[in-house]
């Protein structure tokens, strides 16, 4: 966690929920420490018109010689989806410059448990939940990562791994590469899933730490390699391979990726809006190896699994 003396710029938008997930995929490609959403509740807002059929965003980034240029990026692109969605109402936005929020109690207010596979449930450390059936139950502590499960991209990276690695029987084993893994969800999941070795790349040190913790949390440590590392600049051979990313961030990734994964495997590709998911689709099976296995969709999110071809006997 931060230092007490560190000072943060925290952002609070109020816009129809239609938006909300575009406008946090933004934040977050900004470099955002921290984003929440929430459906408005009537007095929440002290100074921002409430819309009915609106959410609300927090966002939080450390408050250093970029801040200024991220929050003028991001009211332009605000101001870019009020001209692009004339019959929605504009999202309005507040910045203000705060001391070390309190992450924990953020959190607390936001994050419950939550079922987002038939078999797997997140919930925060802080809870209690008691798991029946089949229930896996994954306990996560986000800090400041991305994570929670309660963003689509991530629910359907979970739910396309539920559907791989307990059925099917390609392989004895399964060594699962997570890019960009944030709090440690997916990688956590895969492992409790069954994966054998799991190796999980983030390029922010922080979100490393906060993986690190939560892999110890879950009893999965021995089976997760986290390390703060490019995934252009790692070398292995996978079975599985998870992406949640972005559609601009993944597409450089295409032949690198196809590189690393061993034939019958499959790669997992999320975090791409409805509109971009055309070009990334065309851009990985431009790659002969790969095909199609199955798409997923959530709301305006698409998540595709592909599936790479065995060698010719």
């Amino acid at each position: 966690m931060p230092s007490r003396s560190e000072k943060w710029v925290e952002i609070t938008i109020a816009a129809p929920i239609a938006l909300a997930d575009a406008i946090s995929s933004f934040i977050t490609d900004q470099g955002s420490l921290g984003v929440i959403e929430e459906e408005i509740v009537v007095d929440a807002f002290d100074d921002i018109d409430e819309q009915e059929g609106s959410g609300k965003i927090r966002a939080y980034f450390p408050d250093d010689h970029t801040a200024a240029m991220k929050v003028n990026a991001l009211r332009d692109y605000l101001k870019s989806l009020s001209q692009m969605f004339p019959e929605l109402d504009p999202p309005e936005m507040k910045a203000e410059t705060i001391a070390d929020p309190d992450w924990e109690e953020q959190w607390k207010k936001y994050f419950k448990p939550l079922r987002i596979s038939r078999d797997i449930v997140i919930k925060p450390t802080w809870e209690r939940y008691a798991p029946s059936g089949r229930d896996i139950v994954i306990d996560i502590d986000p800090g400041m990562a991305f994570g929670t499960g309660q963003h689509p991209s991530t629910r359907m990276c979970i739910n396309a791994m539920e559907e791989i690695i307990p059925k099917d029987r390609t392989f004895e084993t399964w060594a699962v590469l997570d890019v960009g893994t944030g709090t440690g969800i997916l990688a956590i999941s895969a492992a409790k899933l069954g994966a054998h070795k799991v190796v999980a790349l983030d390029l922010d040190l922080k979100a490393v730490e906060i993986a690190e913790k939560n892999a110890a949390i879950n009893r999965v440590e021995d089976r997760i390699e986290i390390l703060n590392q490019d995934v252009l600049t790692y070398q292995g051979r996978f079975n599985l391979i998870v992406a949640n990313l972005t559609a601009s961030t993944l597409i450089p990734l295409r032949t690198h990726l196809d590189g690393m994964l061993e034939p019958g495997g499959y790669l997992v590709l999320s975090g791409i809006i409805e509109k971009d998911a055309p070009m990334v689709e065309e851009t990985f099976l431009r790659q002969e190896s790969l095909s199609s296995h199955q798409l997923l969709s959530e709301k305006e999110w698409v998540c595709f699994v592909l599936h790479k071809r065995r060698e010719a006997p």
